[in-house]
């Protein structure tokens, strides 16, 4: 099977899975997990640095944007970490699979959900890996709503003002948040001068292109200069029509019809 085909291969299997596990529990956030599937794809197959999750030089990845939890279960899942008994467990009583992810669940390594910490999180991470003269890089996948947060900006100028080159910040960027698109809510654009300004190496990529997230991320240089970002350009519930840049699937659960709907399309995606 080709490098690109096995990405397109993967992608669907967390695409299918987001779909099952949100429909089995009645659970939304749908459209945000499926927003960052082809990124989660691109981190579990071909960059992060893990032979085993309790590998202390392990790389880090930290999901900021915690209620898209999901697409990161179900990558742990494929990983061999997560079992399907428990992965169906997915919002039920008593699970390690909340709606946000919580570290004490095997592959996670902090818990997240309020949004604008996870970047702060991460540089204390990054930080604390140079202190170690470990090989380890951090990565931290933010929503663009998400830098709405003062927090997020904190952590952006003690990132560069230390120069934690082996941190990856990753930007969801699909546009919308929980109450509208982001551009009315408050507008980030140009979201790249920003965080250039900050004194952060940025570069751009379409989020849903597995191989490119995979090449961009190869070509920073995580072992000196300043700390990176990648912004993925991301479609809101890519992968299922219907779902696509419409606000209401950041909390609708899916009906029987729209749940067979979505698992067609899903399924018969090249």
């Amino acid at each position: 099977m080709s490098e690109k085909k096995a990405s397109s291969s993967l992608s669907q299997r967390i695409r299918r899975i987001v779909i099952d596990q949100s429909k089995r529990a009645g659970a939304g956030h749908i459209g945000s997990a499926l927003s960052i599937v082809d990124i989660v794809a691109a981190m579990y197959a071909d960059v992060l640095r893990i032979a085993s999750p309790d590998d202390p030089d392990r790389d880090r990845f930290i999901l900021s944007k915690g209620h898209a939890a999901l697409a990161v279960y179900a990558a742990l899942f494929l990983r061999g970490w997560v079992p399907q008994e428990q992965l169906d467990t997915y919002c039920g009583d008593d699970t390690l699979l909340g709606t946000h992810p919580e570290h004490a669940l095997k592959g996670v390594d902090f818990s997240t959900g309020s949004l604008g910490h996870g970047l702060s999180i991460g540089a204390g991470s990054a930080l604390a890996a140079r202190s170690l003269r470990s090989p380890r890089r951090v990565f931290v996948l933010l929503s663009d709503a998400e830098c709405n947060e003062g927090s997020v900006w904190e952590a952006a100028m003690f990132a560069a003002h230390h120069r934690l080159s082996n941190l990856v910040a990753i930007i969801d960027l699909n546009g919308q948040q929980a109450l509208g698109y982001t551009k009315q809510v408050m507008n980030l654009s140009p979201m790249a001068a920003r965080w250039l300004a900050f004194g952060w190496d940025v570069m751009e990529v379409d989020g849903h292109d597995v191989a490119a997230i995979t090449g961009a991320v190869g070509r920073f240089d995580t072992a000196s200069g300043p700390p990176h970002l990648l912004i993925a350009n991301t479609v809101f519930g890519k992968g299922v029509s219907y779902m696509e840049g419409q606000i209401k699937w950041h909390y609708w659960p899916m009906s029987d019809e729209e749940y067979t709907r979505a698992l067609d399309e899903i399924v018969s995606a090249p």
